[in-house]
């Protein structure tokens, strides 16, 4: 994560009080990984608090907080500063919030990406992000002209690895010969060493840029080298508006403000949510100027596809590196195999770090 002075963390504003913000509404409490400017992760977060703020609710954030015992600090904060709910957005918070959690029985906590729910005042919540990268994965497939495509992974984690092979499989649904090389950055924000990684990419002949990692660095970089890239969690054709193919863009206010009212109403119960398409929790950005409507078309047939559940990302047969079948023909991944996925499929250049 990016290194942030501990001063720093717990200076960042905690009262960011809605004016009108009624007595008898929950106060909500954020803590985010990035950088609310990090154009992409965070900033979708914060858009989903701004939603509560607009509804009237009382909420607050910590920016920029390293996963473990700072997140638990903070976390702990929170909690005992009269914050009613609290949303941990990142997988790395997972454990801190369910330490937290147990403390603070009264307090319901909501993490975002992870899995152990190990109080009944916690909850998890996802996006089904492997769709958005199966559909931009067929555009890629269908753009490149070298049959490179590059990723710039954060941490060799099932959520990520999911996305990779998401991407590969939807590239060689129409054009078997695409290949995906990864870089990893062990960072979710660090523009400097995101921007380095797709340059490496470019520089082995890579002509569309995908990424898991947080800042519009590797779109930036991508405009500048002239190749094509995809956008992560928010739009970020304003970084790249000759690069941007698409882009994945997460929505969480709508949950954010159901979870809120929940907690208002005195209806709220552990709940483990993973949208997508189908749920609006994802949709697509804007689409390139210069990406051809056959594409453009193609990707939003496919969207609608994955809604109605005519095809699953994961759709068998699929095989891994060493041609074993991992999901057999007529079968389709199921959410444990999604979950605890730790290994690449076919046409992923390279091993995974373990």
């Amino acid at each position: 994560m990016k290194k942030t002075h501990k001063a720093a963390i717990l200076s960042v504003a905690l009262a960011c009080a809605h004016p009108f913000a009624l007595a008898d509404k929950p106060k909500v409490g954020f803590v985010y990984v990035g950088p609310v400017g990090d154009h992409g992760w965070t900033y979708q977060h914060h858009a989903g608090r701004d939603a509560l703020e607009q509804a009237g609710y009382e909420t607050s954030y910590v920016e920029s907080v390293p996963e473990g015992a700072d997140a638990e600090r903070v976390i702990r904060q929170l909690a005992s500063t009269g914050h009613d709910l609290i949303f941990t957005t990142s997988f790395g918070y997972m454990d801190p919030t369910n330490k937290i959690a147990q403390a603070f029985p009264d307090v319901k906590f909501e993490h975002a990406t992870g899995y152990k729910r190990e109080s009944d005042n916690v909850s998890s919540y996802n996006i089904r992000f492997y769709e958005g990268r199966y559909v931009t994965g067929k555009m890629a497939g269908e753009l490149t002209k070298s049959n490179k495509l590059g990723y710039v992974g954060a941490f060799p984690i099932p959520e990520v690895v999911r996305g990779i092979n998401a991407a590969i499989l939807g590239a060689r649904s129409v054009n078997p010969d695409a290949e995906i090389h990864v870089v990893w950055v062990n960072s979710w924000f660090d523009p400097g060493k995101e921007a380095d990684a797709a340059k490496t990419l470019i520089d082995q002949g890579v002509d569309v840029i995908m990424q898991h990692t947080d800042s519009a660095a590797p779109m930036q970089t991508a405009e500048q080298r002239g190749v094509w890239a995809i956008g992560q969690a928010s739009d970020m054709h304003e970084f790249g508006p000759n690069a941007q193919v698409s882009a994945i863009v997460n929505s969480w206010g709508p949950y954010y403000l159901e979870r809120a009212k929940a907690v208002e109403n005195g209806t709220w119960k552990q709940n483990d949510v993973w949208g997508g398409f189908s749920s609006d929790m994802l949709r697509m950005g804007q689409y390139g100027e210069k990406v051809p409507a056959g594409v453009v078309k193609m990707a939003e047939d496919t969207v609608e596809m994955i809604k109605s559940g005519a095809i699953h990302p994961f759709d068998g047969p699929i095989k891994d590196q060493s041609g074993t079948v991992q999901i057999p023909a007529g079968q389709h991944a199921d959410d444990g195999l999604l979950l605890g996925m730790d290994w690449y499929v076919e046409g992923v250049v390279g091993q995974l770090p373990q």
